[in-house]
């Protein structure tokens, strides 16, 4: 009995110290407990709060949520962190930086990743414009490899979203400075004039990316009304998700609300478009077209 006991003990903590099994090439990174549910805070019709919001994501099979926020949401942080905790959800990532989240994290035992945009580099060169990027990211850099963090580098338009710019900050970082704790998270509502180039930019931002957040695409929709659709209602939404799956990358995905609509329906207008693309993809019969419940076409001119 106790040489049982000593084998059982070894072999336990055997599996502990065993890194966690890679995600196999055929596993569905558009499964619902691989979501991350992303701007549902402001973003909310309802204005629910952060026990509201634990229970909506519970009810809809999200497991993470990405959490941005505004000045009116800095007095409940600690509620948001204790709420997600309790209903069985990840604190995946928290918007930008803030000295209150960075005394939270640590008494409740999380690590978000740090979604942050890249500050102004105004130089004559590339190659100076990506050196001072990195110089003026590294305060953050320190501190977030202190609180056990990652800082991931988001695109929101002009030079600092433009993915082979993220790469060279992002590598420069790694290379000169060890922070293997320095990577990329992807908007495709960010991204509509990286459309043509997306596969390429995709592969190069891979070894990199941390989180890719999807979003219904139609070609030049950001001008025409049409920036952020649910999933399913955009033209190129097979054709990017298929991109996606090849490319091999196998780690979180984001699906927003990011409208004025209530944040529960625009997540279960996602999760209705993201079922009905991935049956595609995985060869089965379309089937009727969701109808959304947050969102109709513009009318046509």
């Amino acid at each position: 009995m106790k040489t049982t006991s000593v084998a059982l003990i070894a072999s336990l903590c055997a599996a502990i110290l065993l890194p966690a099994a890679p995600a196999r090439a055929d596993q569905n990174i558009f499964a619902h407990d691989n979501l991350v549910a992303w701007c549902i805070v402001p973003f909310d019709a309802k204005k629910r709060g952060p026990e509201e919001r634990a229970v909506m994501l519970e009810r809809l099979g999200i497991k993470r949520q990405a959490y941005d926020w505004r000045a009116e949401h800095v007095p409940t942080f600690d509620a948001e962190m204790v709420a997600m905790k309790k209903h069985g959800i990840e604190f995946t990532a928290f918007w930008g930086t803030h000295e209150e989240a960075f005394k939270l994290f640590p008494k409740h035992g999380v690590t978000p990743q740090l979604w942050v945009m890249l500050p102004k580099a105004e130089a004559p060169t590339q190659e100076e414009r990506v050196k001072l990027a990195a110089q003026r990211m590294l305060p953050l850099v320190e501190r977030a490899r202190k609180l056990g963090c990652k800082v991931a580098l988001y695109n929101h338009g002009g030079w600092s979203g433009e993915p082979e710019n993220m790469i060279a900050v992002t590598k420069l970082l790694r290379e000169q400075h060890g922070a293997a704790h320095v990577g990329i998270v992807y908007n495709l509502h960010h991204g509509h004039d990286h459309l043509d180039r997306f596969p390429a930019a995709l592969v190069a931002m891979k070894p990199y990316l941390l989180c890719l957040n999807l979003n219904g695409i139609t070609k030049g929709g950001d001008k025409r009304g049409m920036k952020i659709l649910p999933l399913g209602q955009g033209d190129l939404d097979l054709q990017l998700l298929k991109t996606i799956r090849d490319s091999g990358y196998r780690g979180p995905i984001g699906i927003l609300n990011h409208t004025g609509e209530d944040a529960e329906a625009r997540l279960k207008d996602n999760l209705d478009g993201l079922d009905w693309l991935v049956a595609q993809l995985d060869g089965k019969p379309a089937g009727p077209k969701p109808q959304p419940r947050s969102w109709r076409p513009p009318p046509a001119k």
